[in-house]
């Protein structure tokens, strides 16, 4: 097999994320005919090519040097991009580079291969037809309790990707915006010797990982059911007759019952209908 490999073109080739078999062929065959292999650690890629029998040009372009992605691209016209592991672009900066060479008016391919949500998806157990992916949470802050928010409110599986250290905080607090009892998983070590898959609610999988754990870890959330959203929804009927018993007009009635959620129409209907009528 040979890849045809034409001036000025940007590869972003995924690599394993455990298991080094994982490499597919058609990434060694870019990655040896690669002017040069852009990527976040030297050592860690330096390692895989030697693995691979491979010696290119190795730069390092992560979220701290990615400023000199348009003077490498530049320099390297046919320009190889790894990760530390995975498919680039996906919660790391090969994003920028993409941008960046889309502004040169670079030609960009992404070669299909190893990532490490899918399989964790796929192993949990869950939904998988619909399903988000939220990358890593902020560490704190109003984005965090926002994002957090979003997964415990939205219909269809969330995928995140947690550090080891913080993956406990982060089991609390989606047990605290989702509710203990929420169907989880946490799938750590994919493809390596001791890879696992812990399926259970978020109360006992922050339990369970209460010690700390190892390894690069993804976490499914179920979305919300909908006994779920229907315990939850406003009772309209009823904050309607309360406020037309405290007197309120039609007017304040319905736009009350608006920003309770309620489609403007039907809260002008409601609000009518608890309103005393004139005689």
């Amino acid at each position: 097999m040979s890849e045809e490999l034409s001036p000025a073109r940007l590869w972003l080739v995924p690599t394993p994320v455990g298991n080094l078999g994982d490499i597919t062929l058609r990434a060694v065959e870019v990655l040896r005919g690669a002017d040069a292999v852009a990527c976040e650690d030297t050592r860690r890629t330096g390692a895989l090519l030697s693995h691979l029998g491979l010696s290119r040009p190795l730069v390092r372009l992560d979220a701290h040097t990615m400023h000199r992605a348009a003077s490498v691209l530049e320099k390297y016209p046919r320009l190889a991009y790894v990760s530390d592991a995975g498919t680039p672009g996906i919660s790391d900066p090969g994003a920028e580079l993409v941008q960046a060479a889309l502004g040169a008016e670079i030609e960009v391919e992404v070669l299909p291969g190893a990532t490490a949500f899918v399989p964790a998806l796929i192993l949990s157990g869950l939904p998988s037809a619909r399903f988000t992916f939220e990358g890593f949470l902020p560490r704190s802050g109003r984005e965090r309790k926002e994002r957090l928010s979003a997964v415990a409110a939205r219909p269809e599986t969330t995928v995140l990707y947690e550090s080891p250290h913080r993956l406990h905080a982060t089991l609390q607090d989606l047990a605290v915006s989702c509710g203990p009892a929420r169907p989880s998983s946490v799938t750590r070590e994919l493809s390596k010797r001791f890879e696992e898959t812990r399926r259970g609610s978020l109360s006992e999988l922050a339990q369970h990982f209460a010690e700390g754990v190892k390894g690069e870890i993804v976490v499914v959330v179920a979305g919300r059911s909908a006994e779920e959203a229907a315990a939850e929804a406003p009772d309209h009927a009823a904050l309607a007759a309360a406020l037309a018993a405290e007197g309120q007009s039609v007017r304040d009635i319905r736009d009350s019952l608006i920003r309770a959620g309620l489609r403007k129409n039907d809260a002008y209907a409601l609000a009518l209908q608890v309103s005393p009528q004139p005689t």
